[in-house]
């Protein structure tokens, strides 16, 4: 048999690996709720119409071939439109990089930045693709605490003493998964002050920049002076269109501190020749177009946030933090379960109901579960009344015992 390299063996990725037992279940002949995923697709929640319009004229048009690999010249125009208007930051087209997908764009920055050994902060909890991406590609990846406490802000000292000779960047996701927490103003700009301390760059996830629902989205491009940040983001949550894996890199360097790190992660783009052509011209129809659709999946999705909150504070056993952007709920449970995985596994097992356990997300996450308020509230009903039956019934048997 042959071997393989044991960092590819040692790969998880929590939201999709609890997706397995899940699959059986159903090929058996249950019928499974998920609330493992962030797709809204799965929902009923489609990208608008003029941007699925122009990805299927792009087809009929013979559009199918190479794309540059920095992505589409237009495009990227269209990046820089929506990121002036939105955050008033200033670029350029070779500031900009077209992905496939956020993921993508992590693992071009994080192979750049790597150096035998080196470290990535990252947030703890933190969406599981930071922790694999860094380990797989012989990095470290060190979690700064997200406090639970506070709003499950950023814990600034912390961080400050997570930050090494080794330490490479600061990677920040807000709004956050799997908390679904928004940063102030504030903490943002702590960040940036720690940064610069030690001229580290920032990597800035904000592919829910659009999805809040309490207070504002502040982006550390905002606030920068002279910090470096490489700002992620895509089509996937703000425009709804997960399946079309379109992501990007916006670059921005006041002191031109990433000249040789941008010129590696653009030969990381080369080497893959391109991201999908047609769906770049759906993306591009997403930005510039209509946001009418965003006013309306926002009010389902926020009168499905506040049920759910509310749905789950009602159970006994379960402590949680309002989340004020994204699509997640990150609730603490109390009972008699192991760990929080045999939790999230017997409650599967027994419910019927896959959630996503919260030490897949780090350190920081165990004694918790994450669950989506995607669903209409017909399953979100259901689902917290067979949870709270899972809860009580193993609180009532560990009484007993």
């Amino acid at each position: 048999m042959l071997e393989t390299n044991p960092r590819v063996s040692n790969i998880e990725q929590a939201t999709r690996d609890v997706a397995v037992p899940a699959m059986k279940l159903e090929a058996e002949g249950e019928h499974v709720i998920w609330l493992n995923s962030g797709d809204p697709s799965k929902y009923g929640f489609q990208p608008p119409e003029h941007a699925k319009k122009a990805f299927k004229e792009a087809i009929d048009s013979g559009l199918n071939g190479y794309g540059p690999s920095p992505g589409l010249p237009e495009l990227r125009e269209a990046i820089i439109t929506r990121e002036k208007k939105l955050k008033k930051v200033k670029l350029d087209t070779s500031d900009v990089l077209v992905t496939t997908g956020v993921s993508e764009a992590l693992q071009f920055i994080v192979l750049t930045l790597d150096k035998h050994g080196s470290e990535i902060l990252i947030p703890d909890p933190s969406y599981p693709p930071y922790i694999a991406t860094t380990r797989l590609f012989g990095g470290n990846p060190k979690g700064y605490k997200l406090d639970e406490n506070n709003n499950w802000e950023p814990d600034i000292d912390d961080m400050r003493k997570k930050i090494s000779l080794k330490t490479r960047a600061i990677a920040i996701i807000n709004p956050n998964n799997p908390t679904g927490a928004v940063y102030k103003k504030k903490t943002i700009k702590d960040i940036i002050d720690l940064a610069g301390e030690y001229g580290l760059p920032i990597i800035s996830d904000e592919i829910y920049d659009l999805l809040v629902y309490d207070g504002k989205h502040v982006s550390p491009a905002t606030l920068t002076k002279d910090v470096p940040i490489l700002m992620l983001n895509g089509a996937s949550k703000n425009y709804f269109a997960t399946g079309w894996r379109m992501g990007y890199i916006a670059k921005i360097d006041p002191e031109n501190a990433l000249d040789e790190v941008w010129d590696g992660i653009n030969r990381l783009a080369r080497l893959r020749l391109c991201t999908n052509t047609p769906a770049q011209f759906g993306f591009l129809a997403a930005i510039l177009g209509s946001y009418a659709y965003l006013g309306r999946y926002k009010k389902m999705l926020n009168s499905r946030r506040k049920f759910t909150l509310k749905r789950l504070r009602e159970i006994p056993g379960l402590d949680v933090v309002a989340p004020r952007g994204a699509f997640y709920l990150f609730p603490k449970y109390r009972g008699p379960w192991r760990s929080d995985k045999e939790f999230v596994l017997q409650l599967l097992k027994e419910e019927k109901v896959l959630f996503v356990h919260g030490s897949g997300f780090g350190k920081n996450g165990k004694g918790h579960f994450r669950t989506v308020f995607l669903p209409p509230r017909s399953i979100l009903e259901e689902t917290f009344s067979r949870l709270e039956r899972f809860i009580e019934r193993h609180a009532l048997a560990k009484v007993r015992a």
